[in-house]
């Protein structure tokens, strides 16, 4: 029997989280509104000076928001990804272990903890500029089977994939463990920058691909077809295709089976951070405890909505009995 149902791979960053208005975005932040770019520690604090007060902290990273809430839904978790050598990394490492993620497989780096700015405007959007710092110097050198061992699935945020080498290398070990494996597709500029990486991927073996809209598009070089009709493209790809389409809910293909997820109202959207990610926390956490594919979808969306309710990804502690009990709504009839 597996030691852990679950382990993220990715960086471990500590977000730092500012509400800010759009004209802040044109005039100060280079880039897309909505999008994540990886700047040196200097943009960093260029950026940060310029606020009008100091950010909020919390922890994140793609797959290690998703590793969090799988964990506190009740998946045995546990994660691999750099911390750095400073006040933030131990933080970080203890939060995770009070949520009951294993933080024996945390790697350590000599350098400052990874961090993100993430850039919240009044439409809810995101915008994201990271310092991956020791998140950086993960290494392939430093991956092997053994970091997988005992696992029975590997989740992997597609921030990676911007080291092909580190990605392989985190996939092939992976596999050699015997896990099964998710890749989050995590950003546009990621599918931009490795297309045709990701299909040969594909044509590997992954078993589940998470996306949104833009990265779907952004996969097929599509600005016109219906998700509808995306998500079986992807799913013919041999995945389990789980394509979220924000307020408009999400699509779920696998094979020739096409699932329609509708979406959860939320009275005020405070800030779509982490969203996608405790998104995957629920489908993973249902899809791995052997529900079908629909009630799968029906948490990922409670999930999701539950995040966007509250500034940061991490859902306060507060809300968890509520979450735990609309969960168990949702669950297979014993």
């Amino acid at each position: 029997m597996a030691t852990f149902d679950l382990i993220g791979v990715g960086s471990p960053i500590m977000d730092l989280l500012a509400r800010v208005p759009d004209d802040f975005l044109r005039r100060h932040v280079a880039g897309d509104k909505g999008g994540m770019v990886l700047v040196e520690a200097e943009e960093m604090a260029r950026i940060v000076s310029l606020l009008g007060e100091a950010p909020a902290h919390a922890t994140g990273g793609s797959a290690a928001n998703a590793t969090f809430n799988a964990a506190r839904l009740g998946l045995r978790s546990t994660f691999l990804g750099k911390l750095g050598h400073d006040e933030a990394a131990e933080i970080y490492r203890r939060t995770f272990e009070a949520a009951g993620v294993d933080g024996r497989r945390f790697k350590r780096g000599p350098h400052a903890n990874a961090r993100c700015l993430a850039l919240v405007t009044p439409d809810a959007q995101r915008t994201m500029r990271t310092c991956l710092g020791a998140a950086l110097t993960l290494a392939p050198e430093e991956i092997s089977a053994a970091d997988f061992a005992g696992c029975r699935h590997a989740h992997i945020e597609g921030y990676l994939v911007f080291n092909q080498a580190l990605a392989d290398t985190v996939l092939a070990a992976a596999r050699a463990a015997g896990c099964t494996t998710s890749l989050d597709l995590s950003s546009f500029e990621v599918v931009n920058a490795s297309r045709a990486w990701l299909f040969g991927q594909f044509r590997r073996g992954i078993d589940i691909v998470f996306a949104n809209e833009d990265e779907i598009r952004a996969l097929f070089e599509d600005n016109s077809s219906p998700f509808d009709t995306l998500t079986r493209r992807l799913a013919g790809h041999g995945v389990l295709a789980a394509v979220k389409v924000g307020k408009d809910g999400a699509w779920i293909g696998q094979g020739e089976k096409l699932h329609r997820v509708e979406p959860r109202r939320v009275a005020e959207v405070v800030d779509t951070n982490g969203a996608g990610d405790a998104w995957a926390a629920g489908f993973l956490f249902a899809h791995l405890s052997g529900w079908p594919l629909p009630a799968c979808g029906e948490l990922a969306s409670l999930m999701g909505a539950e995040t966007v309710s509250h500034l940061g990804p991490i859902i306060p502690a507060t809300r968890w009995p509520d979450v735990h009990a609309a969960a168990r709504t949702l669950g297979p009839k014993s």
